[in-house]
């Protein structure tokens, strides 16, 4: 979550410099690899740690959103040049929308994964007493004496 604030940081510093404009967003793209590169990682990582499936398709999303920034962002190159450059602004806006997008889906895994340690912990059947450490029936209940 934190590299997608920063994230659009650097797209906001980059929109409002005055470098010129390949220097003034050279963060925001090389970050953008980050985002690619971090989501796929995460997702591998969940895959093998034997996540719910749906927070490992969720990490694969964000991994999937990103090329799909690439794409707008190329559109709307091919779109500026020449004299359809409003065509091109009009694309590149969806660029925006669809960091949106990630930043929203970025927020439910974070939201389902802090949920996950709550659930593993009251789900764990305890021993008797309510006592994890202590011997007795897996189900927690007691047994009477014969």
């Amino acid at each position: 979550m934190l590299v997608v604030v920063a994230q659009f940081y650097f797209a906001g510093s980059g929109a409002f410099s005055t470098a010129p404009n390949d220097e003034s967003f050279r963060p925001h793209r090389a970050l953008g690899y980050v985002i690619f590169l971090l989501p796929v990682l995460m997702a591998i990582v969940a895959a093998l740690a034997r996540m719910p499936g749906r927070l490992v398709g969720m990490a694969g999303l964000v991994a999937g959103l990103t090329v799909v920034q690439v794409v707008i962002a190329q559109l709307a190159k091919a779109f500026g040049d020449g004299d359809s450059a409003t065509v091109g602004q009009l694309v590149f806006g969806l660029h925006a929308v669809n960091g949106l997008v990630i930043m929203a889906v970025v927020g439910m895994i974070v939201r389902q994964a802090r949920a996950l340690p709550r659930s593993v912990v009251t789900d764990r059947p305890t021993g008797a007493g309510g006592d994890a450490g202590m011997p007795g029936p897996a189900t927690g209940s007691a047994q009477p004496a014969s």
